[in-house]
C-alpha cells in the first residue's frame, strides 16, 4: 500500500492595516482562496477570530514524498510572506506520516 505523508502549517500572522473584523476577514478570506488555488492545499483560520489585527491560518497537504511536502509548504510560506497586507509572526511546519501513529 502507498505511503501517505500529511504536511502542516501554522502561520501566526499581524494585519496592521486593518481596522475592522470586516476589514480582517477580507484580507484571511482573500489569502486564503490565494493559498487554495496556486498550491491546491486546505486552509482554514484557526485562531484569533474575534480579533482584529490578528489571525492564524493553518495550510494542509497530502503527497506519498516527503520532499514534494517540504517545497510545497516551503513556496506556501514565501507566499505568505509576499502577501503585502499580513506580517508573519510565527510558522510551524511539521510532517507526518503513519509511522507517528
Amino acid at each position: 500500500m502507498p505511503q501517505a505523508l500529511v504536511a502542516l502549517g501554522c502561520f501566526d500572522l499581524r494585519i496592521p492595516g486593518v481596522a475592522s473584523l470586516k476589514e480582517k476577514r477580507h484580507v484571511v478570506k482573500t489569502l486564503t482562496a490565494s493559498l487554495r488555488q496556486r498550491f491546491n492545499v486546505s486552509v482554514a483560520e484557526v485562531d484569533h477570530q474575534d480579533l482584529w489585527q490578528r489571525a492564524t491560518i493553518g495550510v494542509s497537504a497530502v503527497a506519498a514524498e516527503g520532499y514534494h511536502l517540504k517545497k510545497v509548504m516551503h513556496e506556501v510560506e514565501r507566499h505568505v510572506e509576499r502577501w503585502r497586507e499580513v506580517e508573519i509572526i510565527d510558522v510551524d511546519v511539521s510532517l507526518h506520516g503513519p509511522e507517528d501513529e
